[in-house]
């Protein structure tokens, strides 16, 4: 028996489509789980009678999750999003990787819906293709990795994640490998995922993130895997993705401004010690349409 959980919030237009996603892929005994704090998106979850139904308080993610990690029955727990859409037999994928007693989770291939004909665009597939997933396939070889956190699988033995945590799947891939088990990545399971189009969602999304790999540092000494200087020393990458002058461009436009959401987020929580209720913001246009 397996479990999936899908936390959303204010996702009543998409989680209808998600949930549909996913009960084509799971067996007649698996369990499918959404927590969610808003009725809108509860009502709407309801529509399915398989669907077990969380509700989340309003306090966080991470909370969200440590609930529905205490009703989850599943040897496997399948963690998604209300708002991302699992492609065709996704799941199946992920869960073969499961065979290999040493395997803890595995992580999927994220592929981004925007479109690469503007600059915001650009910058969500740049980062999707040339980086997480390229990254993912040699830190796969590895054992361990950072799972997506739209679409990922692991072994039932996270019972609960520090509910400060910005960066929910890097905490629970660290959690993992502090096991003892391997992380991998399968680049056929995809999912679907849409960014930000306009700077703000883009920054508000990207300073909460990074602010959660600052605390990565802190709660995991020496699993560093993500920074500022990791970022840069992978500096070249871009001119290979880059087609021409204008996207040249862009890929300089994006250096610059992931140089300031890194700066942002490093205030947010070690100079003004926001907590995540003050960072954790939805950027609102990264939704799939």
């Amino acid at each position: 028996m397996n479990t999936v959980i899908i936390t959303a919030f204010k996702e009543e237009k998409t989680i209808g489509r998600a949930i549909k996603a996913i009960l084509s892929q799971i067996e007649k005994n698996d369990e499918l789980i959404v927590v969610a704090p808003d009725e809108p998106t509860i009502q709407q979850a309801k529509k399915f009678g398989r669907v077990k139904i969380v509700k989340d308080p309003g306090k966080g993610k991470p909370h969200a999750l440590n609930l529905s990690f205490k009703k989850a029955k599943g040897n496997i727990i399948i963690l998604t999003d209300g708002d991302v859409i699992i492609q065709k037999n996704a799941i199946p994928k992920l869960l073969k990787h499961f065979k290999n007693s040493k395997v803890g989770a595995a992580s999927s291939r994220v592929v981004c819906e925007n479109p690469k004909n503007n600059m915001l665009g650009w910058w969500a597939n740049f980062l999707s293709e040339a980086g997480a997933h390229e990254n993912k396939k040699r830190l796969s070889k590895k054992g361990f990795l950072i799972c997506s956190g739209e679409f990922y699988a692991i072994r039932n033995v996270i019972k609960k994640i520090p509910e400060q945590s910005l960066a929910d799947d890097a905490v629970i891939s660290h959690m993992i490998r502090e096991k003892g088990y391997k992380i991998v990545y399968e680049p056929d399971a995809w999912v679907k995922v849409r960014y930000p189009d306009n700077f703000k969602d883009w920054t508000t999304q990207k300073r909460r993130t990074m602010a959660g790999y600052h605390q990565i540092q802190k709660w995991f000494p020496g699993h560093r895997t993500r920074s500022f200087l990791k970022e840069a020393s992978h500096f070249t990458k871009g001119f290979g993705y880059a087609k021409n002058l204008k996207e040249l461009a862009w890929y300089f436009a994006l250096i610059t401004a992931r140089t300031y959401a890194w700066t942002l987020s490093f205030i947010d929580l070690n100079i003004k010690k926001k907590d995540l209720k003050q960072i954790w913001e939805k950027a609102e246009t990264a939704r799939i349409k």
